[in-house]
């Protein structure tokens, strides 16, 4: 079986022998503090970390006491949600959106409405006409979730001409930003593109993790929030999570602190480069032309649209008895609906493993396009044949 499916970090750059000395220091020296429970926003020290982090994707003004550590940046949406929304309000996404955050959405049962994008993510035009038309509708909309940056699923990045505008419109709108960017400092070439925090103080809430940059089983995210907000925060996130784990903060505080994490990462993200030029060198090589995909610019994923004609939902199992795993489209969706797109993941795997899962899915996919149009479809080019099989 080969998993096109998850979207794990790649863990092999870190200096994990060097790292478990620190884990055993910190127990032996500091112990009596990294196991007992401890402060509900986290540790000073890392949180202080936090704001010179975020200054590299632009964001200079911030205070270590606007900032919430949190279990991962899920806890943090979950957090934000609960304050901000009562069952029926509305949350604004992109068209396809992290699952995650429709899981949590729904939990909280609001109503999540999706606005148009295209290859340079939302567009303002179409947000403002979103707004509108709900609000007339008589729709409280409470804010904006966006994935900025190499978008979970889709790949893709919101255009640099349009951050400004699009926060602007919330706040024109008195609809909150949160900007949800796990995957920021995971990009491939050229300058980085500004938060949408960086230049919006007031509506935006910022969501970070260290899971993609440094391990996501550590579960340690943070929220930057505006200061009306802090205490209702701490107070609302600490009933259901307490405090986040003092060990494991100390350890972050300690591979930001003594290691060169800044060169570990440019080696994590050029392996990401390589399986990403990978994917998309077997998707030109396998794939039949009435297929397309993204191109991202960093992250882990890429996004294949289908002929409408094929619901990725139906192909998912006749994939897996092909032994090749991916995400259907139709998870990622904020309304439910079929879907002729999917996600796949670059991230996790090596390349050569990469060239012969799409060798596969290729496969599935000409076979589920022939049966719908009556006829085979032909890949672009010789797909080969698998190594793995006789």
């Amino acid at each position: 079986m080969i998993s096109l499916a998850g979207g794990n970090p790649d863990l092999t750059s870190l200096p994990l022998t060097a790292l478990g000395k620190s884990a055993q220091a910190i127990i032996a020296q500091t112990g009596q503090s990294a196991l007992q429970y401890g402060a509900g926003q986290g540790t000073e020290e890392l949180r202080t970390q936090i704001c010179a982090l975020m200054a590299m994707e632009g964001i200079i003004d911030a205070s270590p006491d606007n900032v919430a550590v949190t279990i991962g940046s899920q806890s943090a949406l979950d957090t934000i949600t609960k304050i901000l929304c009562n069952p029926g309000d509305t949350i604004l996404t992109d068209e396809a959106t992290y699952m995650g955050a429709l899981g949590t959405f729904s939990g909280y049962q609001t109503d999540v409405q999706p606005v148009r994008t295209d290859g340079d993510g939302l567009i303002p035009e179409e947000l403002e006409l979103r707004i509108r038309a709900l609000q007339d509708a008589g729709k409280r909309i409470k804010f904006l979730y966006i994935i900025p940056n190499f978008n979970n699923p889709t790949g893709i990045t919101l255009a640099a001409r349009r951050r400004d505008r699009v926060a602007q419109i919330c706040r024109a709108a008195n609809i909150f930003v949160v900007e949800d960017n796990p995957y920021g400092l995971l990009r491939f070439g050229g300058e980085r593109l500004p938060a949408l925090r960086a230049t919006n103080r007031r509506g935006v809430i910022y969501l970070g993790s260290f899971s993609k940059i440094f391990s996501p089983g550590l579960r340690i995210g943070w929220a930057l929030l505006p200061p009306p907000l802090v205490q209702k925060f701490l107070i609302l996130g600490g009933s259901s999570t307490l405090c986040p784990p003092a060990l494991n903060q100390m350890l972050v505080s300690a591979y930001l602190r003594d290691f060169d994490w800044q060169a570990h990462l440019a080696a994590a993200v050029a392996t990401y480069q390589l399986r990403r030029d990978a994917m998309l060198a077997a998707l030109d090589r396998c794939m039949p032309a009435e297929v397309t995909w993204t191109k991202p610019e960093g992250g882990f994923f890429i996004w294949l649209t289908l002929p409408k004609s094929i619901d990725t939902h139906a192909l998912v199992h006749r994939a897996l008895d092909d032994n090749v795993a991916f995400f259907h489209g139709a998870a990622f969706l904020p309304v439910p609906q079929r879907s002729n797109q999917l996600r796949l993941a670059f991230s996790a795997i090596p390349a050569e493993t990469i060239a012969v899962g799409v060798q596969r899915l290729s496969r599935v996919i000409c076979d589920a396009i022939g049966m719908a149009g009556g006829n085979a479809a032909q890949p672009a080019r010789d797909a080969g044949t698998d190594p793995d099989e006789p």
